[in-house]
């Protein structure tokens, strides 16, 4: 029988996330978990959160019993790939899933058919399957909602009501937000929770923050967008840039601009398909494509890191769309640049206080192109398709050196590999001849 003891999952932790030691808001997660009280988190955006709630859960399980001990709902499926990720690999042999929308049912159905001990979950996926009775919720002991303001938010109070409504035996709650609820939801059974509050964290990020004015001559922006990027690029390459905007139609148009002017950028917002989503933020999290155009979207709840520079095309709607987009840079201890793109209509509303004017330099070329490619494998975790086959392959079969590849992404189905542009022509030239783990596999250039 398997006992998850405090000291083997801190063990996986450092082993899997490189986490040695636990920051003071996870310690202290740790400790109120021990209270056996239902617990709020209020944190930030990027302080370690799926891992302060992470390993209580996992301290709270019981040894396998062949049904659903524990569910963790979270308002996105990005978020949900990236908390699955992280449980995987550091609940040892429990069994985590993922379910989430955007991707084949079947493979969930078929993941569903050795029952998980844990179940992570977009709200509206997870009651689907609980109708079609895929899963039983009724053992269901632990509960984990993250950014349960952002559910809310979204319009997912029925669907979680629904679900909650399900678990007959809960007898733990776990609630997290990157902002102060109003009210707790009503259909939660909390009680009186142990509430911790590490928003004043958001005070020391402010700290590390430099927050700059940048004003441009017209209403439509492009040209000082342009001019700003190739500032900030004037010395070395671009470093990991997100540049945010209220709409999507703004930003197909804003990164269809930048593609034309030779930017290495990718697109990201809610109307992509699933697997174009994680197309662009592997392109940019490997450095293909560094400058990443985007609505609120990816504000919260992706797995991004090295982030340098947030931009404002448009200026945010609330202060909490302010804070979270700026959480995305000059996270766990960084520091970062936050630049607001100001029209000469614009008046920054009054909880935006810029640290000083940027000036722009209006002869500068920059270096906004990344000299690296995607390529897409049709091949991958489904198929037993591994990072080290395709990096053995790359180097034995198709005689590039492993120093020309950059970062590779494994999915279900499909696999994504940063290489040297140089080197894009022999490898796909060489996978029409040779077989990747015995199979033919092709492989493709994504633009």
């Amino acid at each position: 029988m398997i006992e998850m003891k405090e000291k083997d999952i801190l063990a996986r932790l450092e082993a899997k996330e490189g986490i040695a030691e636990l920051n003071p808001m996870q310690k202290k997660m740790l400790e109120a978990s021990n209270e056996k009280k239902n617990i709020v988190l209020l944190s930030p955006t990027g302080s370690g959160k799926t891992v302060a709630f992470g390993v209580p859960l996992l301290k709270m399980l019981k040894p396998p019993t062949g049904r659903v001990q524990a569910v963790v709902i979270a308002p996105s499926r990005e978020l949900v790939i990236q908390i699955a990720g992280v449980l995987s690999g550091i609940s040892g042999e429990y069994r985590v899933v993922a379910l989430y929308g955007g991707h084949k049912v079947e493979d969930e159905v078929n993941s569903l058919r050795v029952v998980p001990d844990i179940i992570v979950a977009t709200p509206g996926r997870l009651l689907d399957h609980a109708v079609r009775r895929n899963v039983d919720l009724l053992p269901v002991r632990i509960l984990v909602l993250d950014e349960f303001d952002k559910s809310l938010e979204l319009g997912f109070e029925d669907e979680m009501s629904r679900i909650v409504k399900r678990m007959k035996n809960l007898s733990r709650m776990i609630l997290t937000s990157a902002t102060e609820a109003a009210t707790l939801p009503d259909f939660l059974p909390i009680g009186d929770p142990i509430v911790l509050d590490f928003l004043s964290r958001n005070k020391e990020l402010k700290k590390r923050l430099s927050v700059r004015r940048v004003a441009s001559d017209s209403r439509d922006k492009l040209d000082s967008l342009m001019m700003l990027l190739r500032n900030l690029s004037a010395e070395a390459p671009a470093e990991r840039t997100i540049v945010f905007v209220n709409h999507r139609e703004s930003a197909e148009r804003i990164y269809a601009y930048l593609k034309k002017n030779g930017v290495s950028a990718v697109l990201y917002h809610g109307a992509l398909d699933q697997q174009k989503r994680e197309s662009a933020i592997a392109a940019f999290n490997s450095g293909v494509r560094p400058i990443l155009v985007a609505t609120d979207l990816a504000a919260r709840g992706l797995d991004i890191t090295g982030v340098e520079s947030v931009v404002h095309y448009h200026l945010p709607l609330t202060s909490e769309a302010y804070t979270h987009r700026n959480g995305r840079t000059a996270r766990v201890d960084r520091e970062g640049d936050v630049y607001l793109l100001v029209g000469p209509d614009e008046t920054l509303p009054e909880y935006i206080i810029p640290d000083s004017d940027f000036r722009m330099a209006a002869d500068v070329a920059g270096h906004l192109e990344s000299g690296l490619e995607l390529l897409y494998v049709t091949g991958g975790k489904r198929e037993k398709v591994s990072r080290g086959d395709l990096l053995g392959w790359i180097v034995k079969e198709a005689g590039v050196e492993a120093s020309k590849v950059g970062k590779i992404s494994v999915f279900d189905h499909y696999s994504l590999i940063a290489v040297d542009s140089d080197a894009v022509g022999e490898i796909i030239a060489e996978s029409r001849k040779k077989k990747i783990k015995g199979e033919k596999r092709r492989i493709t250039l994504i633009d």
